[in-house]
């Protein structure tokens, strides 16, 4: 049987309707970022034959709604096998963080790898309904091996060792895989994700 990987992708979360239209009339467009690429496309590729990869297009990522998010994640829970190995890049990690936080998940779960995820509001930034919960007890009980990747050069998550720190202190057993030149992750190869999830046993 493959082993099954999960990917939730990242997003943005505003407070109210008017900060998203705001948001919507501020956002200069980057013409390359309209061409989808990523490690997020050629993960399936590189983990090879053995490896099934699930990588739902969450709701309204735009102006994500974490009730939204979860309706939808409940609706893809009953697909998912034993001994599955999620990934929550940005948003999708702190959906991660706080699903399992919050909610036991139905099957075994073998590692949770969150990618450049947010842990607290940062100045000038909303969160909305992501915002973790302080105890993360749940989630570290039924996760398995937890990953935390963040980059010191990321541009959207502002002192991003400090959110990775936040994390560390609920979970104290996590595998730290910090990086100098990655950004927000938005490279077309993460081969350090690939090589933990092909060891994991």
């Amino acid at each position: 049987m493959k082993k099954q990987v999960v990917v939730i992708h990242g997003g943005d979360a505003f407070d109210t309707y008017e900060k998203y239209i705001e948001n919507l009339r501020a956002e200069e467009i980057d013409f390359d970022d309209l061409f989808q690429k990523g490690w997020k496309k050629t993960l399936a590729d590189r983990l090879g034959d053995g490896f099934q990869v699930i990588a739902p297009q969450m709701p309204n990522k735009a102006n994500a709604k974490y009730l939204e998010w979860k309706i939808w994640f409940d609706k893809i829970t009953p697909f998912v096998t034993d001994g599955v190995i999620l990934v929550g890049h940005s948003l999708g990690g702190m959906f991660l963080a706080r699903y399992l936080a919050e909610n036991t998940f139905a099957r075994k779960i073998r590692a949770v790898m969150i990618v450049a995820s947010p842990h607290t509001k940062q100045l000038g930034e909303s969160l909305a309904d992501f915002v973790i919960p302080r105890d993360l007890s749940r989630f570290e009980k039924q996760s398995g091996d937890i990953f935390l990747y963040y980059s010191s050069d990321d541009p959207l998550v502002i002192n991003a060792f400090e959110h990775m720190k936040s994390y560390q202190k609920s979970l104290p057993k996590a595998h730290i895989r910090t990086f100098t030149d990655r950004g927000h992750f938005s490279q077309e190869e993460f081969p350090e994700i690939v090589e933990d999830i092909k060891k994991l046993k």
